[in-house]
């Protein structure tokens, strides 16, 4: 029989737009992690990605924490692709965690406090618990509309079966709403949660494979279900400690939630203990819950938590989330170390990756420290391009501008510059992710480009050239193409050039002038 899946659906439409690292799909590593040629969007960097490939085994695993991974090389060298790679490969239940080092100054809270919130995001709970099923096969549905609009409620029943017995229900009309949105129908096998009143359809009966001549792809044929309508199931709930810490600080604190937040329609399911006729029905009823952990909370509907939580769960969206109090944080933790040890729970330890690192100042790193050293803290992956610079706050210079204690605590994987083979099958991966198109010479001409300036130069010029291919009413994309694009737009060492022979011309120049200044003018230029 089909595996019962209760997790929570999503309606929205998935947008997919082609972004910088979109043809990431992991780190290219085989089972014994040594790095493939080209793999899941990956081109060399081999020892980066195998050393990426054993970090990423640790944090599957889920034993250790506090573990944190320095990505230290040239602009474009494929830092952030590792990073991504790694989120890729960790898959959905991992918690994974992206800010930049410079987000930390514009948010509307402290340093720390926006430090602590991200490490909080990158930590997961696993709540299990066990939820009353309805599970059987669809006999027969009956729908009584009333004949005047705006008369009584719709009402109607419907009949379930397993290979043992057979039940009829008496609906309301929001079962019957829920009913008509699943498109649930004669034959369907179903899953009702008793909890929230959610609808799962588990696929079509075996026994009602023959009743159309063609079905499409999606259609799913399971077997009746076996034994009792009603079961018990053990479901599993997924969240971060940020999510419970931002709803528990805007609600879970207060002794009595105000009246208006649950004047709300909840969607029960109420059985009445009759022989042949169980009813559903919806219970229209003001609240006045006091929530005391997570999971109450989850066992309430999708829609109802939504209006439930208006500001504090909408808050995880907007990002208005505030300063969290650590008095809330200590009861969140307390709460979490006591259902792992009754088994209820356990720690999902996720990926928390800084990228711009150097951009921290002391009292980040500072903090850094200290937060690595707690029981509960993720694993920490930062990446930086600088060499030996100043350590922001501070006057004093470190390699690639962070302190060097802190530096004794990260396990360092150094990034080396791609190879002219190397950005060719780069390119190769880009002009597939873009849809483009292009001859043998472009691809050629394209190469030389990217590594006489830069990869993401030569990246950039791929759609730029699409378009002006596209212009001229071609279906391929030729050197004339690239050409084109290339005088179009300058890279950084054209750009620059152009600046030192017309910086006269320019508001504010302070670049250096006279025939005594051409070494300074010279280590200007990349």
């Amino acid at each position: 029989m089909a595996e019962l899946k209760l997790s929570e659906s999503r309606d929205l439409t998935r947008i997919e737009r082609i972004g910088a690292h979109s043809h990431i799909r992991g780190l290219g590593l085989d089972s014994a992690l040594e790095p493939r040629a080209v793999s899941e969007g990956m081109v060399g960097q081999a020892s980066a990605r195998k050393a990426a490939g054993v970090i990423l085994q640790m944090i599957k695993e889920g034993k250790i924490a506090g573990r944190a991974v320095l990505l230290a090389g040239q602009p474009g060298t494929g830092k952030t692709a590792i990073a991504m790679g790694i989120a890729k490969s960790l898959g959905q239940e991992t918690p994974f965690a992206m800010i930049a080092g410079s987000e930390l100054f514009s948010l509307e809270m402290s340093k720390t406090e926006a430090l602590m919130q991200a490490f909080r995001k990158a930590i997961g709970v696993r709540i299990k618990e066990e939820t009353e099923v309805i599970e059987g096969e669809v006999v027969e549905v009956q729908i009584d509309r009333p004949a005047v609009s705006g008369a009584a409620s719709k009402t109607g029943k419907l009949t379930l079966k397993t290979t043992e017995m057979e039940t009829v229900y008496d609906l309301g009309a929001k079962m019957i709403e829920a009913l008509g949105k699943e498109k649930v129908q004669s034959g369907d096998v179903i899953a009702i949660d008793k909890a929230s009143g959610k609808i799962t359809k588990l696929g079509r009966s075996f026994s009602r494979s023959r009743d159309y001549d063609a079905m499409g792809p999606q259609t799913k044929f399971v077997q009746c279900p076996d034994g009792e309508l009603q079961k018990r199931k053990e479901v599993v709930h997924c969240v971060t400690l940020h999510e419970i810490d931002v709803i528990n600080s805007r609600h879970f604190s207060a002794a009595v939630c105000p009246n208006f937040l649950f004047n709300f329609t909840i969607c029960g399911v109420y059985g009445v203990n009759n022989a042949k006729s169980t009813t559903f029905e919806i219970e229209e009823q003001p609240i006045q819950p006091q929530l005391t952990n997570m999971k109450a909370f989850l066992c309430y509907p999708p829609f109802f938590r939504k209006a439930f939580w208006t500001q504090g769960f909408l808050a995880l969206f907007t990002g208005d989330t505030g300063e969290i109090r650590a008095e809330v944080r200590e009861q969140i933790d307390t709460k979490v170390a006591e259902w792992r040890e009754e088994g209820k729970a356990e720690i999902v330890p996720g990926v928390l990756f800084i990228d711009e690192v150097h951009m921290l100042d002391i009292e980040c790193f500072s903090f850094l420290n200290r937060a690595l050293e707690n029981e509960m803290a993720p694993i920490l992956v930062v990446a930086t391009n600088r060499g030996i610079t100043t350590i922001r706050g501070t006057n004093y210079k470190s390699p690639h501008g962070i302190p060097i204690d802190l530096l004794d605590r990260l396990l360092i994987i150094s990034t080396q510059p791609y190879t002219e083979d190397e950005i060719r099958k780069i390119l190769d991966i880009r002009s597939q992710e873009e849809d483009v198109e292009m001859s043998e010479e472009a691809k050629v001409l394209l190469t030389k480009i990217g590594v006489e300036t830069s990869l993401r130069y030569a990246i950039h010029l791929i759609t730029a050239a699409a378009l002006a291919c596209q212009k001229r009413k071609g279906k391929l994309v030729e050197m004339e193409d690239i050409s084109r694009v290339y005088q179009l737009f300058l890279d950084v060492k054209r750009s620059t050039q152009y600046l030192m022979e017309y910086q006269n011309q320019y508001m504010f120049n302070e670049a250096p002038t006279g025939e005594g200044d051409d070494d300074e003018s010279n280590a200007m230029l990349p």
